[in-house]
């Protein structure tokens, strides 16, 4: 079972829950509500979760389960679980060590990252912090700014370093009202800055009065005029593939098959963008009947127990992405946290399975829910 090592005798959490709550201990404010709150009334960021406490299993029985593989794959890169970390920025205010505590711990537990454009380390430090892991899986999550040189720039550097796929966020063509981030104001100390941006173009997270410095970054910098026809322009600059990662209808998920998109990543940016859009969880289904295997579909949004992951599973998702709870993982003992956190899962989903009547991934089907009536 999982064991979260600490050299002092304070609360050692058990769940992701647990780990919500003490990261609060660690956390400003600032960054506590940067990181946790979801846009406007945050319907959305709550419904995330409430839709898996809406479906309910049906366990099968006398089944040997005496052993269980979690092993599978996504565009053909092994996963020790169906697990990939979401792309998040920011994550120095989290811990010092940001981003490259959160790849390695992903790498050693041979799970995936996707490492966000907004990082706060850069592409090529969470690279060289990973080399000792050459197979491990890391993709780059692009936004596409104004500037289309600087995004060149960003996708060669991505290629370079030897990321393995873009992951192209399309929900957000401007920025979600998050009102707890306009009260705060939110922006960086002035110790940390966006590690790509600001080495390629000197951007920065500027500081606003009586508004989110992001809110006024996105509205400066990223271009709301991209449309189907630039994911041309994007896939000729790297022969990395490409996931598309937003998409919450199945007549998207059809058309970003036909642009080219490899995968597709079922989300709502965690509730973050329009309130009052349909939870993650609701939208799986439908998209996963629409591209009709064509791609693989990973889910994003409310994942905080093995069972989350096993009813994801179950819808047909092929891995989910987990978010927030790296970051509370992250505050409170930095590489270790977050590994810790992933270890729970992974203990969770292995009970879970079990319980289930399921030895391998192969064996999670829709049997094993009872859906909701609408």
């Amino acid at each position: 079972m999982s064991t979260y090592l600490s050299n002092d005798d304070r609360f050692q959490p058990i769940n992701l829950f647990e780990y919500e709550k003490l990261a609060k201990e660690y956390l400003s404010q600032t960054t506590l509500d940067y990181y946790s709150s979801g846009a406007w009334d945050e319907i959305t960021l709550r419904d995330n979760r409430a839709a898996f406490e809406r479906v309910k299993l049906r366990p099968r029985i006398l089944v040997d389960v005496s052993v269980r593989n979690l092993t599978t794959s996504i565009l053909g890169q092994p996963l020790q679980l169906p697990l990939l970390i979401a792309p998040m920025a920011f994550q120095c205010l989290a811990h010092p060590d940001g981003e490259v505590a959160t790849a390695l711990a992903a790498a050693s537990a041979g799970v995936g990252m996707v490492l966000s454009t907004m990082a706060t380390k850069s592409i090529e430090e969470v690279a060289t912090a990973c080399n000792q892991f050459p197979d491990s899986l890391r993709w780059f999550q692009l936004y596409i700014h104004k500037d289309r040189a600087l995004t060149r720039a960003l996708v060669e550097k991505a290629y370079k370093a030897g990321y393995k796929a873009l992951c192209l966020t399309v929900d957000a063509p401007v920025l979600g009202q998050r009102e707890r981030d306009r009260r705060n104001e939110f922006s960086l100390p002035l110790n940390l800055h966006l590690a790509n941006l600001a080495t390629i173009s000197g951007l920065d997270i500027p500081h606003e009065k009586g508004e989110s410095g992001l809110f006024t970054y996105f509205a400066q910098q990223l271009n709301p005029a991209v449309t189907w026809h630039d994911l041309e322009w994007l896939q000729s600059l790297s022969p990395l593939p490409l996931v598309i990662k937003g998409i919450l209808r199945g007549d998207d998920a059809v058309r970003a098959v036909e642009y080219g998109a490899k995968a597709i990543v079922v989300s709502n940016h965690g509730g973050r963008q329009l309130d009052g859009a349909i939870a993650s969880l609701d939208a799986l289904a439908e998209i996963v009947a629409a591209v009709d295997g064509k791609v693989e579909v990973v889910l994003d949004g409310g994942i905080r127990r093995g069972t989350d992951i096993l009813k994801a599973l179950a819808l047909g998702a092929k891995a989910v992405l987990i978010g927030r709870p790296i970051l509370w993982g992250l505050a409170v003992a930095g590489q270790i946290g977050v590994s810790h956190v992933i270890s729970l899962l992974q203990d969770e989903l292995n009970v879970a399975m079990a319980l289930s009547g399921c030895a391998k991934l192969e064996d999670i089907d829709p049997s094993l829910l009872t859906l909701p009536r609408l």
